[in-house]
């Protein structure tokens, strides 16, 4: 049974890796924007840094401060529901950006755009439970995002928790190995990077609508997966 399942989902046709990488990529600077705003704007808490949150949850319970214990337990919280949810939606898929994938990265634009709505409603000044709800709803959203880039089928991939993706592109550089082998985690940092300075001008010049470059971008991973996968079709079929 398991042998008749692999061999179907093999025979599903998949986004081609070269596409997948870019795909990654822009994932990885919806992230980047995300995060930059909840941290700057939501009591200094990630959406997707799992690590950091810990250590506010931590900081927040030695020292006593409630609200900032709060909010991270709601990030880290939001973030195992959207890995789980994420996960059963995925189910047994074989390796590969197929249509099941894309289906749940659509499906994390509703968490998303919950940030937005709630953003706006609370003039993007969250102070308590709505801060706290956002923080869930955004965690949400990197965590379906996170089992996404696992299931996407380029080893060692990530959009959320790049720490072990400096530390391949670093060991590389630094063996003197092919740099082609990485140039997917350098793209992946540096789409962070950028997406995070795109989040805080936004904050700056139109603060109400900083959360909607993150849904932005994965409507147009959506939209381009499905595209991308639809070609790959045609191409092989006869």
């Amino acid at each position: 049974m398991r042998h008749q399942r692999d061999r179907g989902a093999g025979a599903e046709r998949a986004v081609p890796e070269p596409v997948v990488g870019w795909l990654l990529a822009v994932l990885a600077a919806a992230a980047g924007c995300l995060d930059a705003v909840c941290l700057i704007r939501l009591g200094g808490v990630f959406a997707s840094v799992i690590t950091g949150n810990l250590v506010q949850l931590g900081r927040g319970i030695v020292s006593v401060d409630g609200r900032a214990a709060v909010a991270a337990a709601a990030a880290v919280a939001g973030y195992a529901v959207g890995v789980a949810v994420g996960t059963a939606a995925l189910g047994g898929d074989a390796p590969g950006w197929r249509r099941r994938t894309t289906l749940v990265a659509a499906a994390e634009v509703v968490p998303a755009v919950g940030v937005q709505v709630g953003w706006v409603v609370s003039g993007g000044r969250a102070v308590g439970g709505n801060a706290w709800l956002l923080l869930a709803l955004a965690g949400v959203a990197m965590g379906m995002q996170s089992t996404v880039t696992l299931s996407s089928g380029v080893r060692g991939a990530s959009t959320t928790y790049l720490t072990g993706t400096l530390t391949t592109l670093v060991r590389t550089v630094t063996g003197r190995r092919r740099f082609a082998a990485v140039r997917g985690d350098a793209a992946r940092l540096g789409a962070l990077l950028l997406g995070a300075m795109v989040g805080v001008a936004m904050l700056r010049v139109a603060p109400l609508w900083a959360p909607v470059v993150p849904v932005g971008l994965v409507c147009g991973v959506v939209v381009a997966a499905a595209v991308a996968r639809r070609r790959a079709a045609d191409a092989q079929d006869p």
